[in-house]
Formats: structure tokens, C-alpha cells, sequence
């Protein structure tokens, strides 16, 4: 497997690969990363549909990316996912899969077309007050300190950033900016976070840091992420032929460990289904059966209250954490998984979904967003924070209806919180104590409804679905090399570790749909051989154009102070005028005539 950019690979079609007939895959979960593995498995590698079985132990495909309706509780997203034009393999898979929405075109063409016709940015990112204008007005409010600490970051090898946390290596000037503000509620980083993961961060989206103040820089779906990007996906997985069982959960991986070569093959695996026709309790592996791993889970354990009921913070057995945790204990390659999944108060935050049903409420979503929710294209263009709110609240509305089956008269509305522990404005409690409707007190007290009203339009206004997940950064926990297992380890012979736990040798960070895409391509291009390269991550880190333009957005439009006097520094404009330096540097505001 190799890192390739540009259309002359992008475009190839590899050819079939030697053996490919006699092989069988198993995938371990069916979120993003198996269902992506399994249409690379088709697309590119070429193997038949029904020699490929996905073994799930929910219900439903998708994993994380989720959006349903509990028909006695309402609509439910745990979470949203924010997008951008350079999730390169993401959008190599999305341009395969037939869109279920528009004839003759694929999901790529339809997302596509969608952001292009009606493009994403925020009107208000922060309120103060009530629902009143911040005025943060897209500045960053970075000190020179604070600056220099983010060159610093940014300059740093990733040794240096091993097992640190960000306020190690942030002062207070830095967290106390707008930049850290958007950057954390954007993100959902914690000051005690990974530092080489919000190094990572940088690197990756450095293109993208002048569109951070009104998500400009975001492309979002026309529904939930489950109807606008699982099912199309899986509906053509099954349309191919492959086999999926539900209610099925991997308990245990065998492995053959050859000790003085390093040879690994996995041998069997084991479950407990309670899916009907299920075919045993496992499966004996070959060399020519290839078998792609989940590990870890975000949403693992994650639990749903309701509009009267609180959601419950489980702490309890965790199936995809104990999974991984008996095959780490096999062998030091496959990682350390509770590096990750051990601290539950610093990896758990609490969502909710909202569904109004009063017509009142719409009214001051809009005054907010500057925009008509029930239009149907962008509304609040992301998230709006709340910046004196206890919980450090933030909420958003996405283009509506955001599930098919809404009402036209519904709006859906995704809140969430950093600081779940801490008693709210409103509520005197912390938002984890609490039912969906005094959630809705809260997130109307910061939108500015009248104190006199948010009673009755919380209890009777709307109905709201809290979600409580103890997992849902356990990535971003600060982390060293080896605690994350390869995707392929050194000496596999038929096994690769896919998803958000597992470390890609590209320069890509987690936490997005891209990530959960890029691994198991990876993963199959590398046990296949494909003779195609993965599209390696968008080289902005390298690109002097993008470093300038982020230069100037993180001095919020300052020029470069030049050393010396006015003489001096007639001088050396007058050198640098006339050439591409002084070009560039002129273009993005860095100097002036």
C-alpha cells in the first residue's frame, strides 16, 4: 500500500488482485469503517458481495452515525458530523454509492450539489446574555504569547507532543481567547485533551482555520448523517450480496503467534448472537480469510432518557472496550486500549435532541440565526455556543425537516454540552441530572425566552431525548506511539484493526468521518495489494499560500511588524517588493506598501 495524490491514480481502476477468488472477509461492527471496508472489498478489490459477512451487536448498521426515531421518545442524534471538501477518501467511496435521493446521481453528487447551491456559514456563531450578539465578530482575540505558543505546537515533532495535555503546553492567555472558545465547542476538546491530537488538528485543517469563526469552512448533509450517508451505503452493500448479522456480538479473537518470526494470523472468531438463523457462535479462520476489527467504541454504553427522565451514566461492562481489551492482551502490537477507555469524567458529554412542537419557539431560533428555519436550507450553519452558559452550552439547527419523518411544522434542534458536572443557569442542575424538559428550560433560558414562559413551552413546547455518553472523546485522550495498534500490524497475515482506535501511518487525525473511512482503505488496500494508491491527506500543512493565510487570520488581520525603524523597513520592502515573496505576503495581508 502506497500514499498517492492527484487525478492519474485517483481516476485509475486497479486491476483485479491475485487470489482474491478464493478469499472471505469478516468485519467486526457495522459502523462507517466496516461498511466502507466492505465496498472497497467490492469496488476495488473486486470480491464478490456474499463472501463478505459483517457482524454487528445492535440492531442496525451505521455505529456512530446515527439518527432514528424512538417511537415513544421522539428523534434521536447522539452527535453530528461537520464536513469539508478535502475528506479525500471519504468522498472516493461516496462517489460510488447511488444517492437514494437523486436519480442517476451519487451521494457525492447530491452532497455536492447540495453545499454548492446552498453553502454553510454561520450568521451568529456565540450568543452573551440571553441569546444577544457576543460580538466575538469571526476575531480570535489571540495574544502574541498565544500566538507564539501555536507556532510552537505546530513546529513541535510529535514526540514532543506525546502524552501531553493541551494546557501543558497552553497558557491561560490561550484559553482564555476566541480561538480556543471556537476551537473547543467546534471540536469537543477538553484542556485536558491530547496536545499532539489538537497538533494533528492544525496540521490537518490548517486550510480551513479562516472559515473556523463561521464554519464556512463546513459542509453538512441534507439529512441526518443515518439517512443521508448509511443507508444509501448499506442499502448497496445488500444489493451486492453481502451478509449481515445483527443482534451478533464478538466476544473473543484467536490469533496464531509465530514468536521468533513475528508472523500473525487470526484463527478463529468468537460470538454470542441472538439473531435468529445465526450460524453458530463462531468461525475458524485461514490465511485467505481476512478479518477487519472495530476497536473501541465512542458510543459505547451510550443511554437515552426522555423528556421526563434523565439519561444514565453507564459505567458498566462495555462490550467493544472488553473486546479490545482481550485481544490487546495477546499481543504488545495491538495496542493499549485503556489509555483511552479507563477515564470515563474526562471522556463523557451529554447531548440532546430537541423537536419543537410549539410554533413560539421557531421564532426565536430564528432571531438568533438570522434565518428561516422552516426554509429548508442552512439555518444556523453550525453551532451556536452560549458563552456564559455554566454547561458551556451549544446547539444547532440543521436544514430542515432533518429526518424524513418529520412533521412540517417540526423543528429538530441538536444541543450538547462540554461541562456536564456543573449546575446550570436556569436549572440549578447539572445538565447530567437532568430530563429532556428541564434540558429545554436551559437551552431556552440561552436562546432568550421570557423567564415567564420557558416553564410551559419546556413541559408542553417541545420533546426532548437526552443522551449520555461515557466514551464519546476516549480518543482524545493524551497518548504515545503503540497505543494505537497499526492498522495492519507488522508480521498480519490476514487481520487489520479499522476505525477511530486505530493508527493510520498517514498524517490524519480522528474524530471524523474521513478517519473512520481512511483505515479500513488501508486496511483492505494493503491485504489485497490493490495496485492503486490511498489518497494521501490534503498537503495544506505544506502549501505557503494556506501557512500565509493562517498567519493572517490568527492575527486577526495585523500586519507584520518589520524589524528596525521606518527606514529599515522602507528598505527591506523595497527588496522583496518586486518578487513572489513580497506577492504573497502583500496578498494575505501580512505587509502593506
Amino acid at each position: 500500500m502506497r500514499y498517492t495524490s492527484g487525478n492519474y491514480e485517483a481516476f485509475a481502476r486497479p486491476r483485479k488482485p491475485e487470489g482474491v477468488d478464493e478469499k472471505t472477509a469478516w468485519f467486526v461492527g457495522a459502523g462507517l469503517a466496516s461498511l466502507s471496508g466492505a465496498a472497497f472489498l467490492i469496488r476495488d478489490g473486486q470480491m464478490p458481495g456474499n463472501k463478505i459477512t459483517i457482524l454487528e451487536r445492535l440492531k442496525l448498521p451505521g455505529g456512530a452515525l446515527d439518527g432514528i426515531k424512538e417511537p415513544k421518545k421522539g428523534f434521536v442524534i447522539r452527535g453530528g458530523r461537520e464536513m469539508e471538501d478535502h475528506f479525500e477518501c471519504l468522498w472516493d467511496l461516496f462517489r460510488s454509492i447511488p444517492s437514494l435521493e437523486v436519480e442517476g446521481a451519487s451521494v457525492l453528487d447530491e452532497f455536492y450539489w447540495l453545499n454548492r447551491d446552498d453553502p454553510n456559514y454561520s450568521l451568529q456563531r456565540v450568543t452573551v446574555d440571553r441569546g444577544e450578539d457576543a460580538h466575538t465578530d469571526g476575531l480570535f482575540a489571540l495574544s502574541k504569547k498565544a500566538q507564539k505558543e501555536i507556532v510552537k505546537v505546530f513546529l513541535a515533532t510529535r514526540e514532543e507532543m506525546e502524552n501531553k495535555r493541551i494546557n501543558e503546553v497552553f497558557s491561560e492567555e490561550f484559553l482564555k481567547s476566541n480561538f480556543w472558545l471556537y476551537w473547543r465547542t467546534m471540536f469537543a476538546f477538553e484542556e485536558w485533551h491530547s496536545a499532539l491530537e489538537m497538533k494533528l488538528y492544525l496540521h490537518r485543517f490548517i486550510h480551513h482555520i479562516g472559515g473556523l469563526p463561521d464554519f464556512s469552512a463546513l459542509k453538512f448533509t441534507k439529512y441526518n448523517q443515518y439517512e443521508s450517508l448509511v443507508l444509501p451505503l448499506y442499502r448497496w452493500l445488500l444489493d451486492q450480496g453481502v451478509v449481515f448479522h445483527f443482534s451478533t456480538e464478538v466476544t473473543d479473537v484467536d490469533f496464531d503467534i509465530d514468536q521468533t518470526t513475528g508472523r500473525k494470523q487470526a484463527i478463529r472468531i468468537h460470538w454470542a448472537s441472538g439473531e435468529e438463523g445465526a450460524p453458530g457462535d463462531g468461525v475458524d479462520l485461514t490465511e485467505n480469510d481476512l478479518l477487519f476489527m472495530t476497536i473501541g467504541s465512542l458510543t459505547e454504553n451510550s443511554n437515552n432518557g426522555d423528556h421526563h427522565t434523565p439519561a444514565k451514566l453507564d459505567e458498566g461492562p462495555a462490550p467493544a472496550w472488553d473486546l479490545w481489551r482481550r485481544i490487546a492482551a495477546k499481543d504488545p502490537s495491538f495496542g493499549r486500549p485503556d489509555v483511552f477507555g479507563s477515564h470515563i469524567p474526562e471522556t463523557k458529554w451529554e447531548s440532546a435532541t430537541v423537536t419543537t412542537l410549539d410554533e413560539r419557539i421557531p421564532k426565536y431560533i430564528q432571531k438568533i440565526a438570522k434565518r428561516d428555519p422552516f426554509s429548508g436550507k442552512v439555518v444556523t450553519g453550525g453551532i451556536v455556543t452560549a458563552k456564559d452558559s455554566s454547561w458551556l452550552l451549544s446547539w444547532t439547527v440543521n436544514r430542515q425537516p432533518h429526518f424524513k419523518q418529520q412533521k412540517p411544522n417540526e423543528v429538530v434542534v441538536w444541543v450538547y454540552s462540554l461541562f456536564v458536572d456543573t449546575p446550570g443557569d436556569y436549572v440549578k442542575k447539572p445538565m447530567q441530572e437532568c430530563t429532556g424538559q428541564e434540558i429545554t428550560q436551559e437551552w431556552l433560558y440561552h436562546l432568550g425566552v421570557p423567564v415567564d414562559q420557558i416553564d410551559e413551552l419546556a413541559a408542553a413546547g417541545a420533546k426532548t431525548v437526552p443522551v449520555m455518553m461515557p466514551y464519546v472523546t476516549a480518543f482524545f485522550m493524551p497518548r504515545q506511539a503503540g497505543d494505537r495498534p497499526d492498522v495492519v500490524p507488522e508480521g498480519s497475515e490476514n487481520f487489520a484493526f479499522i476505525g477511530q482506535f486505530a493508527e493510520s501511518k498517514e498524517r490524519d487525525c480522528i474524530f471524523t468521518t474521513e478517519y473512520s473511512v481512511r483505515t479500513p482503505m488501508e486496511a483492505v488496500y494493503t491485504l489485497l495489494d490493490i495496485e492503486r494508491g490511498v489518497p494521501e491527506v490534503f498537503n495544506s500543512t505544506y502549501d505557503v499560500r494556506k501557512l500565509l493565510a493562517a498567519t493572517s487570520r490568527l492575527r486577526d488581520g495585523e500586519e507584520i511588524k518589520l524589524p528596525g525603524g521606518p527606514l529599515a523597513r522602507k528598505l527591506i520592502l523595497a527588496k522583496i517588493e518586486d518578487t513572489e515573496i513580497g506577492e504573497l505576503l502583500e496578498e494575505f495581508g501580512l505587509v502593506t506598501d
